[in-house]
């Protein structure tokens, strides 16, 4: 199998992504509160679930239904994460399943290595521009495209957010607004948060193709993860995704804990989201019945 031929991230991103990494240490400087880290934590659940719900689960698979004003709001929310557009990311997504462990796949583990899985796909240039092609369903919404190309519109409205309230509970109230107070809540809660958004979403690129167990039979690598599951809000039940990936549901069984899913129902009560797309019995149980039946004729023979 001959790979693609991939070209290395270039000197700009490689420092730019690694300026983002830098930014919290200056926490040692400047100090850092209580409230910087319940922000830290808050952010990256938060955007987590938007990254999960919106960029995945609606935007890549359309796997429920939802109104215009609400997928706008699903698309500027993930986008918070600094991982590019919505339509960006779920055109590559989609592109990643028709091709997983191929070489045309974007991150392919099993054929680029770690590093490219996990970081080197996202920072070079092969895969830069949107592939609209892909996206159709959601180019026809203006506001989506403009979104898409001005990616970094909200990661600086969540910024200038994130400043204030610091500066606020920092600093004692809304006249401490300009000082100094608020620039610790930036390097520990928005820089930091950050940091771990990256890892924990890329993880699923890179190690739910190395670690874990198969379930289904998916003609790749994909595995489900327990671990990975609870620090993506359900995303490591990859195996599960990759065998059926029109499903709302990461977490096919009711001990495979999908935190997504669960914020996804709870949106649904309160009429945000509807028309979920379930997991058929069929599917759910397709390779354990192969199994068992497989186990059964062994005992009879």
């Amino acid at each position: 199998m001959q790979k693609e031929h991939r070209n290395r991230p270039s000197f700009k991103n490689e420092v730019g992504f690694g300026l983002i990494h830098l930014a919290p240490l200056f926490a040692f400087w400047t100090g850092f509160t209580l409230f910087d880290w319940i922000v830290c934590f808050s952010l990256y659940v938060i955007r987590m679930f938007f990254i999960t719900g919106g960029y995945h689960r609606y935007f890549a698979h359309r796997s429920y239904k939802t109104s215009r004003a609400f997928q706008f709001f699903l698309a500027f929310m993930a986008q918070t994460s600094v991982q590019k557009g919505a339509l960006w990311w779920a055109a590559h997504h989609r592109e990643h399943h028709r091709h997983s462990d191929q070489p045309e796949d974007p991150h392919s583990m099993k054929i680029y290595g770690f590093l490219y899985s996990h970081l080197g796909w996202i920072l070079g240039p092969d895969y830069k521009q949107t592939k609209y092609g892909l996206i159709k369903d959601f180019t026809k919404y203006k506001e989506l495209v403009f979104l898409n190309k001005y990616h970094l519109i909200p990661p600086i409205a969540l910024v200038a957010t994130v400043y204030i309230l610091g500066c606020i509970v920092n600093g004692g109230g809304i006249e401490a607004i300009g000082t100094t107070a608020g620039v610790s809540t930036l390097w520990i809660g928005f820089f930091l948060s950050t940091v771990f958004l990256y890892h924990g979403t890329f993880c699923i690129n890179s190690l739910t193709h190395y670690f874990g167990n198969q379930r289904y039979k998916t003609g790749d690598e994909s595995r489900n993860n327990f671990w990975l599951a609870l620090i993506t809000l359900g995303e490591g039940w990859h195996n599960n995704h990759h065998y059926y990936p029109m499903t709302t549901k990461a977490g096919f069984f009711w001990w495979e804990i999908d935190i997504t899913y669960y914020v996804l129902k709870l949106f649904s009560y309160l009429g945000l989201v509807w028309d979920f797309r379930g997991v058929p019995k069929h599917i759910k149980y397709s390779e354990n019945l192969e199994d068992a039946q497989k186990k059964k004729r062994e005992m009879v023979a």
